[in-house]
């Protein structure tokens, strides 16, 4: 497909339109990205956009590549009363997410501390396959974190208020409906609260390594190079993944003669305003919930960790935001504002300066964008840009994306040796596996420098704060 693509400005190449297409494609990627990036992924943004009641472009992000039936780093709109809404468009991990969290403390005064500070983080956040938490949840108290995601949190002593208001949502979907989830996605989340998982799940103790913009910086919590700051990434966990499972096979079910008919069958959708179609969007809503509640629980680990070992410090909450969702909202398509319900796969919002659904306190500047790197690179903050209300609806890349598979992985690396050659490089990892070390080793990601290039060229955010890696926790 990539002969036939065509480059319109630095960082913006558009996939033309085929008679199958109801819009247009664009990918938003460097020289050096759009090189790397795979012919199947390019091919899954053009997939994206024969489906019904796509509005303005199917897009694929800086960090994009293959995923089930859509790309990961891809965003499409749907109308929001004669659209589709799919199941792979959201992902697995539903809300699958980052927060950050910013300290008072200095690299000098953690570094020495930096192992036994891992030490104790990985005994209080169980990370890795199958690890149960500590809080065990009664079906009522499941129920009522699907419904209040960390609105439940705060009401259990595992949030300060102000967590809330820096939380996308103030972390908790409304429309979100437990009835809606089968037995076993409820039973897969009963002991998993407050745990970070295995695969691309990490928490990550970093060090600020630069500041381009100290006004949005100093909003944000960032006061000085060298802050020591910490970083969470996880999702819904098992909830997240039954309930995608679950309604994938029942869309299969029902909309056999659609599912034939589409050029991939993981992109099986149902009508946005059809029964399944309501059930699924109130169904992720609450696997949504279940996230906010996830990391908020982390966070509230991590602060307990940090106050032992450094009794006066603090810790406050930057933001938190979702990286796979669907959410309606009202963009301006060929000049008119119409509603639309915006899925997001591997991206995250970028809303600009004045946005109402930028959070009070950062409306003056615009959404705060969380950018993770991998093990050995640094990680971006950055803010949405007006730019990113025209080219993108709003959203942004939402890390490095990989280039190897996990397959691909284990046999060019070893989990020993990363570990190794990261701790010359002065970054310690905790991991409860080394084949899960491998699988996430550094030269399995893109280049997090090129895909922020990428994002600043579109015109979609600007860098505010880069971060370098300290100390991290793999499952």
């Amino acid at each position: 497909m990539k002969k036939n693509i065509q480059l319109l400005s630095p960082s913006t190449y558009r996939i033309p339109q085929d008679e199958e297409m109801l819009v247009e494609g664009r990918l938003f990627l460097t020289e050096e990205l759009f090189s790397a990036v795979e012919e199947s992924a390019i091919q899954q943004v053009r997939n994206v956009a024969c489906l019904p009641g796509i509005c303005g472009c199917s897009i694929g992000m800086p960090d994009m590549h293959v995923g089930y039936g859509f790309t990961v780093g891809g965003v499409a709109a749907f109308d929001a009363k004669t659209g589709i809404i799919s199941p792979g468009g959201i992902g697995f991990d539903i809300n699958c997410g980052v927060r950050m969290l910013a300290s008072d403390l200095d690299e000098g005064t953690v570094r020495p501390l930096i192992d036994p500070l891992l030490e104790l983080l990985y005994q209080k956040v169980p990370a890795g396959v199958g690890l149960k938490s500590s809080i065990s949840l009664s079906e009522k108290e499941l129920e009522a974190v699907l419904s209040q995601g960390a609105q439940w949190a705060l009401k259990n002593g595992y949030a300060l208020s102000e967590d809330l208001l820096r939380t996308e949502e103030e972390g908790m979907f409304s429309a979100a409906n437990h009835s809606y989830l089968s037995a076993q996605a409820k039973r897969r989340g009963r002991n998993q609260l407050g745990t970070l998982g295995a695969g691309n799940h990490f928490l990550e103790i970093q060090v600020v390594d630069h500041i381009f913009e100290e006004s949005t910086a100093s909003l944000f919590g960032f006061s000085h190079v060298g802050q020591i700051v910490v970083m969470i990434h996880c999702g819904s966990r098992g909830v997240g993944h039954q309930v995608c499972t679950d309604y994938l096979r029942l869309i299969e079910e029902t909309y056999t003669q659609v599912i034939s008919a589409l050029p991939e069958k993981n992109l099986a959708y149902a009508p946005i305003d059809s029964d399944i179609g309501s059930r699924y969007y109130a169904a992720m809503c609450a696997a949504a919930n279940f996230a906010f509640a996830n990391r908020q629980v982390i966070a509230h680990r991590v602060r307990e960790a940090f106050s032992r070992l450094f009794p006066q410090s603090s810790l406050r909450q930057v933001y938190d935001v979702a990286h796979n969702i669907a959410k309606k909202e009202l963009h301006e398509i060929d000049g008119v504002s119409q509603e639309v319900i915006v899925h997001r796969k591997g991206a995250t919002r970028a809303f600009p300066a004045g946005h109402k659904d930028v959070c009070a306190e950062y409306r003056s500047v615009g959404h705060p964008v969380l950018i993770p790197g991998s093990m050995g690179t640094s990680s971006y903050v950055l803010v949405g840009t007006p730019e990113a209300m025209h080219v993108s609806f709003g959203s942004s890349a939402h890390g490095a994306g990989r280039l190897m598979s996990r397959t691909q992985a284990k046999k060019s690396f070893s989990g020993p040796r990363v570990v190794s050659e990261l701790k010359n490089s002065s970054i310690t990892v905790r991991a409860s596996s080394q084949k899960g070390v491998a699988e996430e080793a550094p030269g399995v990601y893109k280049d997090v420098d090129a895909v922020i290039q990428a994002t600043v060229d579109a015109g979609i955010a600007r860098p505010v704060v880069r971060l370098k890696p300290l100390g991290v926790i793999k499952g």
